[in-house]
Formats: structure tokens, C-alpha cells, sequence
């Protein structure tokens, strides 16, 4: 259990209450008592060491912890009397000891706080006697939960039962805005669902993200929660704060058995969330595509586009997401539609650098020299940014190394900009007009001189560039 480079003989004295050897070590060797020597008294039950140990250390909180773990009521009482140090809680219930929790309520004499904890203990007589002490049932902890929310949490149908026979409000929401039904179902506990819905609590009540127990149990792919939820009434299409559904949550998870539930029941394939995106954006954004695949086999309309105008298409070249791209081009995905900035997913594959997906796009016949709102084609955008192979994949396929963006601007001139001497190299071997002026009359070499890129400035000297 222990090796010598965690602690010291004496230290091991103390934890196993080896009273002789504590003495020996301390005569003979004068061993040092530490913090650990006092921690670990208290889990060895032996008062002669605790109390020589406190005449070096101070107790804390760590001390009573291993007072509750060792069950020594005594210690307890004498760290809370002489100390000043509070019973915790949930090391009462953690290590089971309920004599420590009726300490800590005759000290307190917090009956609701008590009672709450308490179902955490499966006492049910405990619980009568909190409730016949006048302990309110409703009442929360710090979190805003209540019994039931407790109850729930540690997945205990026979708490929950006592607890609502008794009274207890089943829509009571905690801090976070969840009732037991949420909380169950972040459990995927059925059985607790099942009693509660029986029992009449909302099944459409909504957390503070505006999330139903149905965003939840699509969320974790709990498909006999889903089913279940439904056939009781969930609405199906309820939006939480973003917009989203239940199929988004399903689309973010790849959750294809829960989605199949959903769809056969009405979900709406194309509702869209506050973004603009249906089920279909996301599973391309987490390349799921096996859920791509099932919405779009149930309608999906493959060319929606979200707020930014893009398509799952554009999504997918934008996460480099290269089998999901080749099955939304497979069904039919407008390879060259734009997005609000007039970027088709080329464009996009261009600027995230990936080569795949741009080799992909082109061997379906994208058009390469689409150009954008500033006139820019894939060319332009790829040594915007430095990415040589990008480059060199276009040009190979025939990317017009001559055209002009907005600003009357050619390849080549971004590539003095940039002052990136391969690029531009590449560019000259394939015969792009080096003196090529752009709307104010520069050609590369003005931009060369003006951005003092000498290197630059040189090529494009050395191949004919005009100095006036």
C-alpha cells in the first residue's frame, strides 16, 4: 500500500496506531511528527499518538475527514469542541457514518439541510423521523436542489416514491433549472423516468438552456428514453435557447439509432437553430456521416444554408472533413454554391489549407476560378495565406494565374505582398504576366519595393520585370 518515498516510519505508525513503534522512533531516532503524523493519527485510532502529535501540528479539516473515515466519534466530537472544526457532510455519507451526521445536526440543529442529505442514506426511517421533526420537503441546498432532485441523482426509485407519497413537488426546479426528470434522464435511468412521468411531472418543462428531458435523452443516444418521452407527449420539435432540437442534438453526437426515433416520429429534418444550421451543418461540422447520410435519405435538403450562407458542403471543406464532403457531393450538393461572401467551399479549402478536400472538389469539377464579394479566386486566397501546395495543386489543374480580384490584383502580386519567392517562382514558370498592373496602376514589382522585399524584388527582375 505505501513505499518508503511516500512517507516515513512515523508517519506509518501513526496511520496503523502502532502506539510502541511511534514511542521507539521518537526516543531513539527522534523522528520528527509532521503534518501526515497528525493527519494519519486520527485514521489510527489511537488517542496516546493524536495527542503527542498535537502538541507539534494543528488539526484541520483533513483531520476530521480521517476522524469520520475511522469512525471515531470521539475524535469528532473532540475536533468540533476543542477546534472549532465543522462536521463535513458528505464524508458522513461518503464513508457511511450516520452517528457523525447526528453530531453534526444536534451542533447545527439544520433539520432541512439534514433532511436533504439524508436521502443520500437508504434510511427511510431516517427521512420519517427529519419530516415528523418538521424538516420542509420542498426545501434546497446550495445548488438548489431538493430531496427529489437528490434522490433522483443517485438513481433511488424507492427514495423518489417516499418522497413524492409524502408531498414532494415533482417540478421543482434547481438551480440550473432542471427538474428529477431532467436529472434522470442525464442518468438514462428508464425506470425513474417511467415513475416519474406516471406521477405527472412536466415532461416538456425546460432547464435553464431551454434543453426538455428529449434534448437530453437525444443527447445520450438514449433511444428507449426517447421512445419513451415521445409516446408520453414530448414535443418533438421544441427548440431549446439556441434554437436547437432534439435531431441537432442527435446531428452533434452522431447518435443515428436516436435519430432514426426522432425522424419516424416528425422531426423536422431542415428546422433550422439560431445559427442558421440544420441537423445536416452539424453532422458535417463533427463529420458524422452516417447521421449525414440518414437525414439526407429522409429529405434533407442538402443545399441549406445557415446565417453565413453556407452549406454542410461549405462545412465540411471548412473542417477538412474529406468523406463527408465526397458523400454530400455523392447525393447531390451544389459543388460551387456560395456562401454570403460569395466563397464556394473551393474558396474555403483554399484558406483552412486542405489539400485533400481541394483535390477532392476539383476532381468533381468545382470551378476553379470561381471568384468571391472581393473578386478572389481560390488562387488568390491560398498565397494570401502561404500555402504553397495549395497553389500548386490549382495551377496544376488549370487555376488562371492572370486573373485580377477587385483591386485589379494577379496572383503575382499577392506573392510579392507576401514576399514568397517559391510561389511566386511557381507562378513564373507557368507564365503569369509579371508586369500585370493592378487598379492604381502597380505591377508586383512596386509592391516588391514598396514592402522593401528585396529577395523578391530581385526575381522578379532576373525574369524581365519592368523597373519603369
Amino acid at each position: 500500500m505505501f513505499t518508503k518515498k511516500e512517507y516515513t516510519l512515523l508517519e506509518l505508525s501513526c496511520y496503523y496506531g502502532a502506539v510502541d513503534c511511534f514511542k521507539f522512533l521518537r526516543t531513539e531516532y527522534h523522528s520528527k511528527i509532521t503534518e501526515k503524523c497528525l493527519k494519519f493519527s486520527f485514521l489510527g485510532g489511537n488517542p496516546e499518538i493524536m495527542s503527542e502529535c498535537l502538541k507539534y501540528q494543528k488539526p484541520d479539516e483533513k483531520c476530521m475527514k480521517y476522524a469520520i473515515i475511522s469512525h471515531n466519534i470521539d475524535f469528532v466530537a473532540f475536533l468540533m469542541n476543542e477546534y472549532n472544526i465543522s462536521i463535513n457532510l458528505d464524508y458522513c455519507i461518503n464513508y457511511n457514518n450516520l452517528e457523525s451526521y447526528f453530531v453534526y445536526y444536534e451542533q447545527t440543529n439544520d433539520i432541512n439541510e439534514c433532511f436533504i442529505n439524508s436521502m443520500r442514506f437508504n434510511f427511510p426511517s431516517l427521512w420519517e423521523y427529519f419530516l415528523s421533526h418538521g424538516a420542509n420537503i420542498n426545501e434546497k441546498d446550495k445548488n438548489g436542489k431538493t430531496a427529489l432532485h437528490l434522490a433522483t441523482k443517485i438513481n433511488s426509485k424507492e427514495t423518489a416514491e417516499f418522497l413524492i407519497s409524502h408531498g414532494a413537488n415533482i417540478n421543482e426546479k434547481d438551480q440550473n433549472g432542471e427538474t428529477a426528470l431532467h436529472i434522470a434522464t442525464w442518468n438514462n435511468s428508464i425506470e425513474i423516468v417511467e415513475f416519474l412521468i406516471s406521477h405527472g411531472v412536466d415532461i416538456n418543462d425546460k432547464d435553464k438552456r431551454g434543453q426538455t428531458a428529449l434534448h437530453i435523452a437525444a443527447w445520450h443516444n438514449s433511444k428507449v428514453i426517447v421512445e419513451f418521452l415521445i409516446s408520453h407527449g414530448a414535443i418533438i420539435n421544441e427548440k431549446d435557447q439556441k434554437g436547437k432540437t432534439a435531431l441537432h442534438m442527435v446531428a452533434w453526437v452522431d447518435r443515428k439509432d436516436s435519430a432514426e426515433v426522432l425522424i419516424s416520429h416528425g422531426a423536422k429534418v431542415n428546422e433550422k437553430d439560431k445559427d442558421g444550421q440544420t441537423a445536416l451543418h452539424i453532422a458535417a461540422y463533427k463529420n458524422m456521416k452516417g447521421t449525414a447520410e440518414h437525414l439526407i435519405s429522409h429529405g434533407a435538403n442538402i443545399n441549406e444554408k445557415d446565417k453565413n450562407g453556407q452549406t454542410a458542403l461549405h462545412i465540411a471543406a471548412y473542417k477538412n472533413m474529406k468523406g463527408t464532403a465526397e458523400h454530400l457531393i455523392s447525393h447531390g450538393a451544389n459543388i460551387n454554391e456560395k456562401d454570403k461572401n460569395g466563397q464556394t467551399a473551393l474558396h474555403i479549402a483554399a484558406y483552412k489549407n486542405m489539400k485533400g478536400t481541394a483535390e477532392h472538389l476539383i476532381s468533381h469539377g468545382v470551378n476553379i476560378n470561381e471568384k468571391d464579394e472581393e473578386g478572389q479566386t481560390a488562387l488568390h486566397i491560398a498565397i494570401k495565406y502561404s500555402h504553397k501546395e495549395i497553389a500548386e495543386l490549382l495551377v496544376s489543374h488549370g487555376a488562371g494565374i492572370n486573373e485580377k480580384d477587385k483591386n485589379g490584383q494577379t496572383a503575382i502580386h499577392i506573392a510579392s505582398y507576401k514576399n514568397n519567392t517559391e510561389i511566386a517562382e511557381l507562378l513564373i514558370s507557368h507564365g503569369v504576366n509579371i508586369n500585370e498592373k493592378d487598379k492604381y496602376g502597380s505591377t508586383a514589382l512596386h509592391i516588391a519595393a514598396y514592402k522593401l522585399n528585396e529577395e523578391i524584388f530581385e526575381l522578379l527582375l532576373s525574369h524581365g520585370a519592368i523597373i519603369n
